[in-house]
């Protein structure tokens, strides 16, 4: 890795990285290799010109559940503003359909599947190079603050936000509402109010302290709302008295996140740096389901919710603020997706691609965002593979806490054992039963669906999203030869998911 002409041995530091290898492109993968360049980065006026990033996710926060789309009942004036200035996403998809792996995916540009973080409570690999880690070796101050969910948040954890690049992090191991306890570097600590301003407090003093020291910054902020079970301040909960208290706490979460994000908006005008601040907010699945009278969440009349990878489990809200960059008021139906962040911020943050290293499944949005450029490839999901296990936010910390107090070490559940353990039995049901599982492959316009059972019975889908955007005609048989060349394309790809998941990419590049 060069900065500068330098060699960096930041990225190096885990375990397995060494001139990892490759053998994929086009259709199945972009590649990388970090170094930085790009007019930004050694002129005379130095990092502070750098842009910062700020990354803002929800938790089961539905592509509806917004008031710009009047699909809901959602009280949103903040994320409204933001859209009808911004950039607002209208086919934006999360990388899977519950929440773990669509943040492993903004983390590293790759499918989850790849790095064995299959479901929710799965975690990130320590081999895998993160945001985080590539932005610091450009000059930028790290902090990730909320929910986590990609691993222990105990201090010494090889998955924990600080072992993934983040030199801050007040993090939570999944979601939260009420006074939660959080986790400050390792150290369990608790907090009294509502969850979504817990979180930008903790956020805010990063950035305000990163604002005065003019340093550019990456702020990953992961809010716990509105993941069930749903706890409202009264003052939220009274905006909707013509709905059920089940509804009335739901939506009053969605109010209080979106009250903190015109907090984090109004900071960054008041300390000048909005202008040079990319501000992206997004969701990490569609909303909890089946549907029904108390069960809260608007998928907008797309299909099916969360747990699948029909529109309504994956399709999200999205909107990028940058007054500098794109001052211009736009709504783009370009179809991208949490996959690509990683390479659209390493690339405006002039971090660029060298030569291959690792598959990309992310493509970069910056010539798509500012020239509308096609996209280079489609965009692959693949999901229910494997099961998910609780990771109850409270119980996990008040452990972490009490054996700190006794001196006694504590023992992650989701440890380097586990991870192993979950990988193998992947791989085998795999070798045994073939690409099982919910894949998807967005061509645009075309959507297609490969769903395999443990018994080997496949069903393929196919539907033509800009006519068809409840995907309720399958085309399949109308368009056997598109199908089929959909379906190959698929397939290779879930190969090639298969090679990373056994650690090739880690293995050192015998050139």
């Amino acid at each position: 890795m060069l900065h500068h002409g330098r060699l960096l041995p930041r990225l190096s530091l885990r375990s397995g990285i060494r001139r990892p290898s490759f053998s994929l492109a086009g259709l199945l993968a972009s590649s990388i290799v970090l170094a930085i360049g790009g007019p930004a980065v050694g002129e005379p006026e130095g990092p502070s010109q750098l842009p910062n990033f700020v990354l803002c996710m929800a938790d089961d926060q539905g592509w509806g559940d917004v008031g710009y789309y009047h699909k809901s009942p959602a009280i949103t004036p903040n994320l409204d503003a933001m859209a009808k200035v911004g950039l607002r996403f209208d086919r934006f998809y999360a990388a899977c359909p519950v929440c773990s792996p669509t943040r492993g995916s903004v983390l590293t540009g790759r499918h989850p599947n790849r790095f064995a973080c299959f479901e929710w409570g799965h975690s990130l690999r320590p081999e895998e190079i993160t945001l985080a880690e590539a932005l610091r070796t450009a000059g930028y101050a790290t902090g990730h603050f909320g929910k986590w969910h990609l691993g222990s948040v105990s201090a010494d954890s090889d998955v924990s936000p600080g072992a993934s690049g983040f030199d801050e992090w007040f993090s939570s191991p999944n979601f939260f509402d009420m006074n939660p306890l959080m986790s400050r570097r390792g150290k369990v600590v608790a907090t009294r109010g509502e969850g979504s301003k817990v979180t930008m407090d903790a956020a805010l003093e990063f950035i305000g302290g990163c604002a005065e020291r003019k340093q550019p910054f990456l702020a990953v902020i992961w809010f716990g709302s509105p993941h069930s079970p749903h706890h409202a301040l009264e003052r939220d909960r009274r905006l909707y008295p013509h709905l059920s208290k089940p509804l009335q706490h739901y939506y009053g979460e969605i109010t209080a996140l979106d009250r903190e994000m015109g907090r984090l908006r109004d900071a960054l005008r008041k300390w000048n740096i909005a202008d040079n601040t990319l501000l992206w907010y997004t969701s990490d699945n569609g909303p909890q389901g089946p549907k029904n009278r108390d069960r809260p969440g608007s998928t907008g009349g797309l299909r099916d919710r969360k747990g699948t990878l029909y529109e309504g489990g994956i399709r999200v809200p999205a909107i990028i603020e940058w007054p500098a960059r794109l001052p211009q008021p736009r709504v783009s139906n370009f179809p991208c997706g949490t996959i690509d962040i990683f390479p659209t911020l390493l690339e405006w943050a002039g971090v660029s691609r060298k030569q291959l290293v690792r598959p990309l499944d992310g493509v970069s949005l910056v010539s798509i965002l500012e020239q509308d450029a096609p996209r280079s490839k489609p965009l692959p999901f693949w999901a229910r593979i494997d099961r998910g296990f609780s990771t109850p936010s409270r119980k996990v910390l008040e452990a972490m806490r009490a054996a700190a107090e006794s001196g006694q070490p504590y023992h992650p559940r989701n440890d380097a054992a586990m991870r192993a353990e979950r990988t193998n039995r992947v791989l085998q049901r795999i070798e045994q039963d073939g690409l099982v599982g919910h894949a998807a492959w967005i061509d645009w316009p075309y959507k297609l669906h490969r769903i395999q059972d443990r018994k080997g019975r496949l069903q393929i889908e196919l539907y033509h999203l800009e006519k068809d955007v409840a995907e309720s005609k399958n085309r399949a048989n109308e368009e056997p030869e598109r199908a089929a060349r959909m379906r190959q394309a698929l397939e290779a790809w879930q190969r090639s998911v298969v090679r990373s998941l056994r650690g090739e990419d880690y293995k050192a590049n015998p050139d």
